[in-house]
């Protein structure tokens, strides 16, 4: 495994094993512990739920891409994962936070195309 994969690249978080903090399409990775408390009181005001909040490494994300699977970065924790994509060698778009702002949208979104 080389250095990148423990990486960390920002912040999940899940209320169950099968619960997990998303936008419509994708995991919600953040780039600090509180910019995503901000995100489960924007989804959940009420706090009905437990969530609770973990570090996640691009290793973990990487294994995640690979099975299927969605993520919806924001601008910190984007610019934490792009270079080390790119050094994987991974197709990822350069994301453009200002137009996805402008549009009303604050996360992007990366999903392997499997052949």
């Amino acid at each position: 495994m080389s250095d990148r994969h423990t990486k960390v690249i920002g912040y999940f978080a899940y209320a169950s094993p099968t619960e997990v903090v998303c936008t419509d399409e994708a995991c919600v990775i953040t780039g600090s512990e509180e910019a995503m408390k901000d995100c489960i009181i924007e989804i959940d005001p009420d706090g009905r739920k437990k969530n609770t909040i973990k570090k996640t490494r691009f290793g973990e994300i990487l294994k995640g891409l690979q099975l299927g699977a969605a993520y919806a970065f924001d601008e910190e924790s984007f610019s934490r994962f792009y270079p080390l994509a790119k050094q994987e060698g991974l197709d990822v778009a350069e994301a453009d936070f200002k137009k996805q702002k402008s549009e009303g949208w604050r996360f992007f979104t990366v999903q392997l195309i499997i052949l």
